[in-house]
Formats: C-alpha cells, sequence, structure tokens
C-alpha cells in the first residue's frame, strides 16, 4: 500500500463501483438473488418484473429482420458482455467499421455508442433494431408489430406498464434498459484493495496502477469507472499523436468519431473514453477492433495518446493493474421465451 498514494487511494475508495449501485432480491427466470442494479431515471425505476421482461427481449433474435440476430449476439453477458470480434455480424452476415463495446456496467456510461450519439441505455436500445446492418428491421413500427404478434408479450408487458403504457419502441426500450442495469461487475480486486484487502492487488498490479497515474493515463480514465476527462467528461481525441507508426498500423485515424456524427470538425477523431473495468476480457481493442492483445494496446495508447515508450516491464505492469479490474459476473441465465403456437414471424 506504500507504494500508491494515499491522496489517490482516499479519492478512489469513494468512487468504486459497488455503492453506485442498489440491490434487488428474486432468484427465478436466470436473474441471480441479490442482484445488483445501477441507478435508474425516474421515469423507468427497476423492478424484477421489468428486468424479467427485457432480458427476453435482449436475447430474442425475433426482434430482427430476419430472426438471426439478438443483443446477445453481440453483447454476450455470458462472457466479455461484447463478441470478441474486430467488428460484429448482422442479419446476412453484414459487419460495420466499428467493434461492439462491453455491455457490462454500460449503465454508466455517460453516453452510448463509440461516438456518443445516444445520451441513455433506453436510447441505445432503439438504434440497433432498425440499423440496416445490425438487426435490420424496417422502423420501430415494424419492432412494435413483431412483439405484439408474440402472446406472451403482449402479458407481460401488460404486467410491467399496465394497461394505460400498451407496447411501444419506448416501453420495449425502457425493459431492455432495466435488464442492462443489472449487468455490473463490483468487487474487483482493485475495488477490494482500496477497502483495505492489501493482499487483493499484487505488488506488479501495483506499480502498474502507480505507472497509469504517472504518465498520465488517468487524465482521461478517471472515476470509479476509470472513464471520463476534466475538458470533456465524455469525449477524448484519439489519437492525438497522428505521425506514430500505430496510426497507419492499425488505421486508427480512418474513422473519424463523433465528427462523422456531427459533420463538425472540431469533432474530428473524438470518441467516448471506454470504461477500464473487465478490459482484460474485451479484446481486441479500440472502436475498430484492430488491436488484438491488451499489452500491444497499452503500448499504442502510450506512444499515440501520451508520445511515451514503455519499456516491457512496464507494459506488463499495466496489464497486471487493468487484469485487477475484472470484477465478480452475475449469474446469467438463458430464458424461456414467449412461443407463437403454429405460426412463424420470420418468413423467408
Amino acid at each position: 500500500m506504500n507504494s500508491v498514494s494515499s491522496f489517490v487511494l482516499i479519492i478512489l475508495s469513494l468512487l468504486v463501483l459497488a455503492p453506485g449501485c442498489g440491490k434487488m432480491s428474486d432468484a427465478h427466470n436466470g436473474i441471480a438473488p441479490s442482484i445488483l442494479s445501477a441507478p435508474a431515471p425516474t421515469d423507468n425505476p427497476t423492478t424484477l418484473e421489468k428486468v424479467h421482461l427485457g432480458q427476453k427481449l435482449f436475447f430474442d433474435p425475433r426482434l430482427s429482420r430476419d430472426g438471426t440476430v439478438s443483443c446477445s449476439s453481440c453483447h454476450n453477458v455470458m462472457s466479455s458482455g461484447g463478441d470478441n470480434r474486430s467488428v460484429s455480424v448482422g442479419i446476412g452476415g453484414k459487419t460495420g467499421n466499428r467493434s461492439a463495446p462491453t455491455v457490462w456496467n454500460a449503465a454508466f456510461n455517460p453516453v452510448q455508442f463509440w461516438d456518443g450519439r445516444a445520451a441513455t441505455l433506453e436510447d441505445q436500445a432503439k438504434g440497433p433494431l432498425i440499423n440496416a446492418i445490425e438487426m435490420g428491421m424496417e422502423n420501430h413500427e415494424a419492432v412494435v408489430k413483431r412483439v405484439l404478434a408474440i402472446p406472451g408479450y403482449v402479458e407481460e408487458f401488460k404486467t410491467v406498464f399496465g394497461d394505460s403504457s400498451p407496447i411501444s419502441i419506448d416501453t420495449i426500450a425502457k425493459a431492455i434498459a432495466a435488464y442492462e442495469r443489472t449487468l455490473v461487475t463490483p468487487n474487483s480486486p482493485f475495488d477490494r484493495y482500496v477497502h483495505g484487502e492489501t493482499s487483493a492487488l499484487s505488488t506488479q498490479a501495483e506499480r502498474g496502477f502507480q505507472l497509469v497515474n504517472q504518465v498520465g493515463c488517468t487524465s482521461c480514465h478517471s472515476g470509479p469507472h476509470f472513464m471520463g476527462s476534466s475538458d470533456r467528461p465524455n469525449f477524448a481525441q484519439f489519437p492525438v499523436n497522428a505521425n506514430s507508426e500505430y496510426v497507419a498500423k492499425y488505421r486508427l485515424a480512418e474513422d473519424k468519431g463523433r465528427g462523422a456524427l456531427t459533420m463538425n470538425k472540431v469533432d474530428d477523431h473524438y470518441w467516448k473514453i471506454p470504461t477500464w473495468r473487465n478490459v482484460a476480457l474485451t479484446a481486441p481493442y479500440f472502436h475498430n477492433g484492430s488491436v488484438p492483445t491488451l499489452d500491444e494496446a497499452v503500448r499504442v495508447m502510450a506512444k499515440v495518446q501520451l508520445n511515451t515508450s514503455l519499456t516491457e516491464a512496464q507494459v506488463q505492469d499495466v496489464v497486471a493493474f487493468l487484469n485487477s479490474l475484472s470484477g465478480e459476473f452475475p449469474k446469467q441465465e438463458l430464458p424461456r421465451l414467449p412461443d407463437t403456437p403454429g405460426i412463424t414471424l420470420v418468413t423467408p
């Protein structure tokens, strides 16, 4: 403990993951007992019934045009919360140009998507449904029609939202977001270390923690989830050092990021700052999934963002620290989806 700034530890002890969550208790339908849930907006309070409904929708491929892609196809909650591909595969084998961010702890993101185009989980849930290369539904009305055709969902939506709030794209998104707010991973080795369990962190990981503070990594990766910067809380420029050989090698400047969304040059190459929590599990790295390993990602970030070359020993120290940010994953089980007896909703 002596090798780490006591001031930094005091600050971080106020910011660890678990205190931002609330507990719910239920043991059926694949939701573990005493589950944690991230804070919810006032217009979408988290209830167990809503979480169960959202979990089914999250896993249901019938929400895609051809019945082959669900939210879980790209965001595998049985593992890393992404798909560990460079880019995800949507309907008809279509691919985009960005990597799928992890859904674990996404509830704590200040914005969603790599370019921050969605402000909330509810907004984010609506996007892939009608994206032509993801789930491919014609429009949100088609999504609602598909869900309305499944009797089990009609009854469950009434239970969750009441007769006065029929199935709509908003209630569909609210249910999915409620489930996603339970996808939190507390009690990482680093969290336990901050709370006084000094043996939870190896000496190598301690060195790595000290190093990321010394060289400036935490100027962007800050706060309880190691995301957010002081000057632009939601976004950071990447790459900064455009002349680095890594930029060409890994095609880091081909996509303008938020600039492609806003069409404002001041936003070119600005990206949502991704969390470091569970980062050891989410390879490949960066917005285009171009870097296959964590140690190489550390080298790239040091040079491209900070114009710093780390020794191999320093790289491994940082990797050890980043591994200490992998938390405890709540048990997930595949839900039973409501049937459509005698008919299919997906036609060739």
